[in-house]
């Protein structure tokens, strides 16, 4: 990854207003920063959180808060809980996202 023309900031997520994007079930509140073509959230999974699609996009994780379970399209299976990572590129292996307790990730994509 090349980051270029960012200059040093600070962000403080609970400042930032969340959006809503419900799953298959429960819900996904995100809190986005954009810098040029890089996207980065602070998102909170409620209870019980399916997403509704299998994701191709790349992403840098890290589990922060919960437990997250992520799903790979061929069947595989991980689970991550705090101060786990995992990292995809674009177009790799579509995954999704559950959790039963609720989780807060940190994404970068």
């Amino acid at each position: 990854m090349h980051i270029a023309d960012l200059p040093f900031v600070t962000t403080d997520w609970a400042s930032l207003p969340a959006t809503e994007h419900p799953g298959t079930t429960g819900k996904a509140y995100w809190r986005t920063q954009h810098f040029g073509p890089m996207r980065v959230r602070m998102v909170e999974y409620t209870a019980d959180y399916l997403a509704d699609h299998w994701c191709q996009k790349g992403h840098v994780l890290l589990c922060v808060k919960g437990e997250l379970q992520t799903e790979l399209e061929d069947g595989r299976q991980f689970t991550l809980s705090p101060g786990m990572s995992y990292q995809v590129a674009d177009n790799a292996e579509p995954h999704r996202s559950s959790t039963r307790t609720g989780a807060t990730l940190f994404i970068v994509d």
